[in-house]
């Protein structure tokens, strides 16, 4: 048998295109922000790669946004990979970045506003070009730790929990967690074409005040890595499980600094970056392969509609407008669990997970190469733990949680499922139709 027929070479292209908006449109982020956008402090990025084996696809896209686009657009963007033929899943996820315009997952006229409607063209060209750039490659995943942030809940001795969003003496909190993950693609000429980071924390550097466009620090970390390798590859950072995780420097003023620590932060990340990459072997293998799934998972309403509505318009009227959700009693969300090589799995949150969440899925996963995305392919408030969700503070026990307690524990042990199953370790049903069981 022609082994290279059974077992496809591993191929994969990039690509970059900027998808800055012009002046004038709302910042995404603060409840207290005041004003629009009024120009520019660094650009706003797409970058794509897109792993192929075969006829299945697999489309990374990392969006220095503050949340993943809506249904509709997402929609848009998953037809143009469909078109491009074959088996084809996408995982879009948003830096969160707290200085990139306002995204929605409903507009009033049902169309999107003109900087969003040319984002999505762009980043559709872009998955083409990455398609039929795609050349073998070989990968390879590396681990490294820094700190560059703290657990901005701290529960006290009484129960109570005090909001701490900043930590500039850099003091150990728990639960946190300081590893960076790498994956490196490479062409079989040993030339670096992608690299890919995984780190959990809020990119909050800049606060309120700030109103001018940003990828915050992790815009300084790809620029950082890909200069690093003499901008040969593209460099995709992929927020990991931040929801409870701030920068040591959250919400600096621009009048203290803040340009000057936002370099700091994303410095000490993408040196430690560079630095893993820089040390990771890649080797082709030969039983290469691609698995994936998006499911959908429905959930209820965590509160009733009116006490949520109620609590959103809390934070205030243009909080309310620029970012409530369609408020509804169910959602359906989807959880994107990816197999790369059979020993690389990827799982995606829809929203804001707790770090916990990401330190589990690492440990309980059954391969040695666990990654975990969060604000992917869609947006739905924060998933705290069960834990977080008994003891309360900010994103645990408020309005800026939308869905039932045990979402989050859900979606891992969903994906955890389907990683099982894709190493055919469990079976989706009973091989024998007729198996009916017994009784006890």
């Amino acid at each position: 048998m022609n082994n290279s027929l059974k077992n496809p070479a591993l191929k994969a292209g990039v690509a970059k295109v900027e998808i800055t908006p012009p002046a004038g449109e709302r910042l995404w982020g603060y409840a207290d922000r005041t004003g629009i956008s009024t120009g520019v402090l660094d650009p706003l990025w797409a970058r794509v790669l897109v792993l192929e084996s075969g006829e299945k696809r697999l489309a990374l896209v990392a969006l220095d946004l503050g949340r993943c686009f809506g249904p509709a657009s997402l929609a848009q963007l998953k037809g143009s990979l469909e078109r491009l033929g074959g088996v084809s899943c996408a995982v879009l996820a948003a830096s969160h970045t707290h200085s990139g315009p306002v995204v929605k997952d409903e507009y009033p006229d049902s169309h999107p506003p003109a900087w969003e409607a040319a984002a999505l063209e762009r980043i559709a060209d872009a998955l083409t070009t990455a398609h039929e750039s795609a050349e073998d490659v070989s990968i390879g995943t590396g681990y490294g730790t820094v700190r560059i942030g703290h657990n901005r809940r701290q529960v006290n001795d009484d129960g109570t929990v005090t909001w701490v969003p900043r930590n500039r003496e850099m003091r150990e909190t728990s639960p946190e967690d300081p590893t960076i993950s790498i994956l490196r693609v490479d062409t079989r000429d040993a030339r670096p074409l992608a690299i890919v980071i995984n780190y959990a924390c809020h990119p909050v550097i800049f606060g309120a005040d700030n109103l001018e466009y940003s990828a915050d620090f992790p815009g300084v970390v790809s620029n950082l890595v890909e200069r690093a390798f003499d901008g040969q590859e593209v460099c995709l950072f992929f927020q990991g499980a931040a929801g409870d995780i701030n920068p040591f420097h959250a919400v600096t003023p621009r009048a203290n600094d803040a340009i000057a620590w936002c370099d700091w932060t994303g410095e000490r990340l993408g040196t430690e970056a560079a630095r893993v990459a820089r040390k990771i072997t890649t080797t082709p293998d030969s039983s290469a392969s691609l698995d994936f799934t998006e499911d959908l998972l429905s959930f209820r309403l965590r509160w009733d509609v009116e006490s949520f509505r109620q609590g959103l318009r809390c934070y205030g009227e243009q909080f309310f407008a620029d970012f409530a959700p369609v408020i509804r009693e169910r959602w359906d969300l989807p959880v994107v669990t990816a197999l790369i090589n059979k020993r690389i799995a990827l799982m995606t949150v829809p929203g804001e997970a707790f770090v916990s969440f990401q330190i589990d899925w690492r440990r309980r996963c059954p391969v040695p190469d666990a990654f975990f995305v969060g604000y992917a392919n869609g947006y739905c408030g924060y998933f705290p733990t069960l834990q977080a969700a008994t003891e309360g503070g900010y994103g645990a026990v408020d309005a800026t949680t939308w869905v039932e307690v045990g979402a989050g524990e859900r979606m891992l042990d969903h994906s955890l499922l389907r990683v099982h199953e894709m190493l055919g370790r469990l079976q989706r049903a009973p091989q024998n139709p007729e198996f009916r069981g017994t009784d006890a």
